[in-house]
């Protein structure tokens, strides 16, 4: 038992009496609190004070740093170690005993919980804590446990916390829920933006390092830099090095427990604190009186080149903006140092976007349809992109995790798996042995711009000291390749290839352009390995340029033709065994444009890739007239100068009210199946067809009437007094 900590008077006791009360009459409430006012912390602490619900209290953070540190200042204050009566559960880590009665947790274990047990048993009451950040798990979570309530729990207690979201949507949503506004406490904080925008040929770490030491200078207490990621935060510590008069400290996601809590802890002097954006909201870091923003958010958007949702950077929005400045002014009157300049601010957008909207949304979908409900069913704050919805469903057909949009067993323990639908595939599928190539997938590669090949990734995640700074990111890919391991089921003596092959069934791409490093993938998009593009210089070629098949596993975004950024080659017996169930055997008769010819084979495809084809003799003549009438579409379709001197008289007639056949060229086109076709079998290549004298079957368009009408309105011929026969063209303007 340890001291507790003495308690500060909060901003947000003034409102918990008034929110108790809505818990206990209504079940359920929603909190505007800005930060520093203690909702986090203060709430779930006063709910068990007050017996608000019967059974544990569970908080949901966004982020593992933020809901750690919560069930620490929680415990602490109770005087109590974690894992007593406040705990936390994560990805991979758990401090939770009999004792615990409020349970910290990442937004995903919500979910797994309620797939397992919808009643959600031993829960009293569910907190959805910083929902302004409108994450993926939080809008399903919230979702699904409204249903549970209505159906199942009317003793569930639901509260949304948020610092900045406009609490009337959320509240009818909550079917009107009660909202209670608490006050923060803040100081002044002085805006200072750039005299110009920063030079885009200078690195980000340079330019925010520069920006530091200036800030550090005019800064009487800690100094907190917002940077968009681990690698950008160890880039400026290093151009920091040991600066004098200062600590600095780095702190993201993935940094070591310890290290975590000493870029938190108050510091014996001034400190400079390295962060991600989890120190905009989630955290309270101690003596903080100035604010770098380096102007940059990384958020999951669905990467297509990876097939899943990807962290990616991107200019910081007015909102986020704002919560960045607020931490200088917790403590005294601060100041925030933009690094871009007031006319830059008039373009950043006013709020992040929810992430169920640009998200990859296989995960949703397999979760909804493991529940059994339509999105349209549940409550969502943004409902999901239809069309987006409908791409993840495909997906999860080609997984075998749904079938005919239900879901089956296969998918059932998919959903269950704590990774991306196509990962828990591999790994259900392939067993332990796939553990590292998920946990590779699921992390930025440690190796981009290294060359392709994944065979190497693996190499270096045995051997992770040899890569300097990609080292850490190894290490953690161990750690979770390890966690991994044990979700997956007995193991199976696949190639890494065909590992591979089952996470990213669509990306198993074959060689086009004897072997010029271009390559056409199953999902029928094309890959290569290099697109020229302006001031770009074409590197080394990668080796795998050479491969008849791969298997691409993270590519670039370009919608056209994407760049190759890791793939593996497979051959094509592995490739084969791997994929024998969706491996289709088609009858084809097509029109070659690029051959000239009709094509009549049959093929074994696999998505878009043609496998094998042989020469079909047999094919049925009405399969051959379709290609046939294409072929004279695309040219083949040529009139010798009789057959254009009737069009011609036809049209002149026609034009001018006479019931006649349409021989336009647009006409005839459209027609050739009609009056073509017939005079025309046997013909094949694009050759015999402009050589084909189509005069005849012109002829046979016109009647015995029709006929007679021509040749008294217009005549083909004239004849000289001196008995000379001579065509008339009717294509001059006077005609000869």
């Amino acid at each position: 038992m340890t001291t507790p900590t003495a308690p500060k008077r909060l901003p947000i006791e003034d409102v918990l009496p008034e929110l108790i009360a809505a818990l206990k009459d209504q079940g359920r409430a929603v909190l505007e609190a800005p930060p520093g006012a203690g909702k986090t912390t203060r709430v779930p602490l006063a709910l068990l004070e007050a017996g608000v619900a019967e059974g544990k209290i569970l908080i949901l953070e966004p982020r593992r740093l933020a809901a750690r540190a919560a069930a620490e200042r929680m415990a602490d204050s109770l005087g109590e170690g974690v894992g007593q009566r406040v705990g936390y559960r994560m990805r991979g880590e758990a401090r939770v005993s009999k004792e615990t009665r409020i349970e910290v947790v990442t937004e995903g274990i919500l979910t797994r919980m309620l797939q397992s047990d919808p009643g959600l048993t031993g829960i009293g009451a569910v907190v959805f804590d910083e929902f302004h950040e409108r994450s993926l798990n939080a809008d399903l979570g919230l979702a699904l446990c409204l249903e549970v309530r209505e159906a199942l729990r009317e003793d569930l207690k639901l509260l949304v916390m948020s610092a900045t979201l406009d609490a009337g949507p959320i509240a009818k949503l909550m079917g009107d829920a009660p909202r209670i506004t608490a006050k923060g406490r803040s100081y002044p904080v002085e805006i200072r933006w750039r005299d110009r925008p920063v030079d885009k040929s200078q690195r980000l770490e340079d330019a925010v390092a520069l920006q530091v030491l200036e800030a550090f200078g005019e800064t009487q207490g800690s100094l907190l830099v917002f940077l968009p990621g681990e690698g950008e935060i160890r880039k400026v510590a290093r151009k920091l090095g040991d600066l004098q008069g200062a600590e600095v400290h780095m702190l993201f996601g993935s940094l070591p427990q310890k290290a975590q809590q000493a870029a938190i802890a108050p510091a014996k002097g001034q400190k400079i604190v390295l962060a991600t954006a989890i120190a905009e909201t989630s955290l309270t870091i101690e003596g903080i009186t100035g604010v770098v923003d380096a102007g940059r958010a990384r958020r999951a958007r669905f990467d297509p080149g990876s097939g899943m949702s990807r962290l990616v950077t991107e200019r910081v929005t007015k909102a986020e903006a704002t919560q960045r400045a607020g931490r200088a002014g917790r403590i005294a009157e601060g100041t925030a140092f933009r690094m871009w300049t007031r006319a830059e601010e008039g373009g950043l957008a006013p709020y992040p976007p929810a992430e169920i909207e640009v998200a990859d949304l296989t995960g949703l979908a397999l979760d909804l349809a493991a529940w059994g409900a339509e999105a349209e069913d549940l409550a969502f704050l943004t409902p999901p992109p239809p069309a987006a919805l409908t791409r993840a469903r495909a997906r999860l057909e080609e997984l075998g995790a749904l079938k005919g949009g239900k879901i089956t067993a296969h998918g059932r323990d998919m959903a269950q798996m704590p990774t991306h639908p196509r990962l828990a595939h591999m790994l259900l599928s392939a067993g332990s042995k796939a553990a590292d190539l998920a946990a590779l997938f699921s992390e930025r590669d440690p190796l981009r711009g290294r060359g392709a090949d994944l065979a190497e990734r693996l190499k270096a995640l045995k051997d992770p000291a040899r890569w300097g700074d990609a080292r850490p990111s190894f290490e953690r890919i161990r750690a979770e390749a390890k966690r991994l391991a044990r979700f997956a089921r007995g193991d199976s003596t696949l190639a890494v290839a065909q590992m591979a092959a089952l996470a990213y069934p669509d990306r198993i791409a074959k060689a086009r352009d004897g072997g010029r490093g271009r390559f056409l993938m199953a999902m029928g998009k094309e890959a290569e390995f290099f697109q020229p593009r302006q001031g770009a210089e074409r590197p080394a070629k990668d080796p795998l340029e050479k491969a008849a098949f791969l298997v691409i596993t993270d590519l670039d975004g370009d919608p056209r033709r994407a760049v190759i950024r890791q793939a593996i080659e497979i051959s094509e017996s592995e490739l084969r065994a791997v994929a024998k169930g969706r491996i289709e055997r088609r009858e084809v008769v097509e029109w070659s444009a690029r051959n000239g010819e009709i094509r009549a084979v049959r093929r074994e495809m696999l998505g878009q890739i043609v496998l094998s084809e042989q020469p079909w003799k047999d094919a049925p003549e009405e399969a051959m007239d379709k290609a046939r009438a294409e072929g004279f579409r695309a040219g083949g379709l040529s009139l010798s100068k009789a057959a254009e001197r009737l069009c011609t008289r036809v049209e002149m007639l026609r034009k001018g009210g006479e019931d006649l056949p349409d021989f336009s060229r647009e006409g005839l086109e459209a027609g050739v199946e009609d009056w073509l076709l017939p005079f025309a079998q046997g013909l094949r290549s694009k050759g015999q067809m402009k050589a084909f004298d189509v005069l005849p079957a012109l002829e046979a368009r016109l009647d015995h009437a029709a006929r007679q009408a021509l040749d008294r309105l217009a005549p083909a011929h004239f004849t000289t007094p001196l008995g000379r026969r001579v065509a008339i063209d009717y294509g001059l303007e006077v005609p000869e």
